[in-house]
């Protein structure tokens, strides 16, 4: 989220997750749609050209550094774990997939490194909360944080205060304002947010064949990276699918993204009986939009987002309403991060902006990008969801 994930109704979530893998009560498929051959083949070839490349920038517009050029000799690593550091997780919201594997990849690689992880914190997407953790953690003298901004401007002073202190910092998606890479903090890194817009139009392009009519529903808080989600998504459909006619854009605010965008896609539905499609800007809003498309008896709508999240994932699995998203590699990310903190503490000249491509995701890939970005095996729930 990066960004911001799922709302804290986490019995509501489970209840959702449970509903869908119980065998014999699956939701009715979709409608299948015939895809333009024209259409298909250009969407291929865009998304294959896509490979490899990083369209985002930094948020000071710097230009990206790929992940695969951060890395540390085995010297770099025999002397930071002779340091015995520390290290803390400041998250703006936790326990869901993002977070987790987010988190699972800093503590693999800090191990790796002999740099002991003394606290992680979930701030409930609320910068009062991320400034006193900030403070609380900071109590523990760390050597380095690894943190996401909640607010680059409300948190920005407690982030100084931490850097003033000789803390290497590295951030996920965003800096705090006034703050420079390189004297402030080591760098930032981030998926490639905007080349995940991109993916996500293009794989709804695809199922549309190339024409019709949705709706877009985007995240009306100033936040770097799903605002660079939306602006990717909406350029791409409006430059290179001319006769897909983006007929409604609405913002959700949260803190309860999936009920919000429920909301939202009920009056889209509504007010355009004949709408084709919904973009959803992360997996939880897309959620809601499930929900929506199902009371209203949508089948066929189509449903395109980002982030692979279980229940998206579930969806797709069965060629129900989700028919695609561009996903991120958070655990490679967190694994990034940390090598960039060791590079901080070695005193290491780092690329202010580090960016991960995306990873576009459809029915025929899902269980194998399940793999990717988690670096675990597909549950069993997902694997018993693919429909062949």
């Amino acid at each position: 989220m990066t960004h911001m994930k799922r709302p804290v109704r986490p019995l509501a979530s489970a209840a959702l997750l449970i509903s869908l893998v119980v065998a014999g009560c699956s939701y009715p498929s979709s409608t299948v749609v015939t895809e333009s051959p024209g259409i298909s083949k250009a969407a291929e070839h865009a998304l294959a050209t896509m490979r490899g490349q990083v369209f985002s920038k930094g948020p000071h517009g710097e230009q990206p550094a790929l992940a695969d050029t951060v890395t540390l000799s085995a010297d770099d690593v025999a002397k930071v774990k002779s340091m015995n550091a520390t290290a803390a997780i400041v998250m703006h919201y936790g326990g869901n997939d993002w977070s987790n594997a987010q988190i699972a990849g800093l503590k693999s690689e800090f191990g790796r490194l002999g740099i002991k992880v003394v606290a992680v914190t979930d701030a409930n997407f609320k910068p009062d909360k991320q400034v006193s953790d900030l403070e609380t953690v900071l109590s523990q003298k760390p050597d380095v944080i690894v943190s996401i901004p909640t607010d680059p401007i409300a948190t920005a002073s407690a982030y100084k205060k931490a850097a003033e202190s000789g803390v290497r910092l590295v951030f996920m998606d965003n800096a705090p304002k006034d703050m420079v890479a390189g004297k402030d903090y080591v760098s930032v890194v981030s998926a490639d947010n905007y080349g995940n817009g991109v993916v996500s139009a293009h794989l709804l392009a695809k199922t549309l064949g190339g024409k019709g009519k949705i709706g877009m529903i985007y995240h009306e808080a100033d936040f770097f990276v799903t605002r660079q989600r939306y602006e990717g998504a909406k350029s791409t459909i409006q430059k290179e699918y001319p006769e897909i006619k983006i007929v409604e854009e609405k913002g959700i605010g949260g803190p309860d993204f999936a009920g919000d965008a429920q909301n939202v896609a009920n009056a889209m539905l509504s007010k355009h009986a004949d709408l084709d499609g919904i973009w959803a800007v992360w997996d939880v809003p897309a959620e809601g939009v499930m929900a929506a498309a199902r009371a209203s008896g949508r089948l066929d709508l189509k449903i395109s987002t980002i982030d692979l999240g279980k229940i998206v994932a579930i969806a797709l699995a069965r060629k129900e309403l989700v028919i695609g998203l561009g996903a991120q590699v958070p655990f490679d990310q967190g694994v990034t991060e940390a090598r960039l903190a060791a590079g901080g503490l070695l005193g290491k000249k780092e690329p202010p902006y580090v960016a991960l491509g995306a990873l576009p995701v459809e029915h025929r890939n899902v269980l194998e990008a399940w793999k990717q970005v988690y670096h675990e095996n597909p549950p069993p729930f997902l694997e018993d969801s693919f429909k062949k």
